[in-house]
């Protein structure tokens, strides 16, 4: 996929994020540092049914736009939910989990992206 596209799926994650209210969403372009994506978003919720909403909506956000994911894993629990649309993954923490696992730490090796930065072009 392009990078064009991978930023596009990028933005319309971060814009299903913030409908539901979403906290605290960073965007880590990893393409520089891993195979894995290009971008790794990252948000909180305050609480399961939030974290769950939060997460339906990218997921109907992406499929509607042609970008189903590929596998979504912890939504029944709900403290962190990853989602993983193949050029970019989600992850949708609760604060306790965001804070515990700290992937913006594990991957301050990518390039933190601002929401402005996603939407040029």
């Amino acid at each position: 996929m392009s990078e064009h596209n991978s930023k596009e799926m990028a933005r319309l994650a971060c814009d299903a994020l913030t409908e539901k209210k979403a906290e605290d969403i960073k965007i880590i372009n990893i393409e520089q540092v891993s195979v894995i994506a290009d971008y790794f978003i990252i948000a909180t919720g305050n609480n399961r049914n939030q974290i769950q909403a939060m997460a339906d909506n990218v997921e109907e956000v992406l499929g509607k736009a042609g970008y189903p994911v590929r596998q979504t894993e912890g939504y029944r629990t709900a403290n962190w939910v990853l989602m993983d649309f193949g050029d970019i993954i989600v992850h949708v923490f609760d604060s306790e989990n965001r804070l515990f696992y700290d992937l913006e730490r594990i991957w301050r090796d990518g390039q933190d992206i601002s929401m402005e930065e996603l939407c040029a072009e």
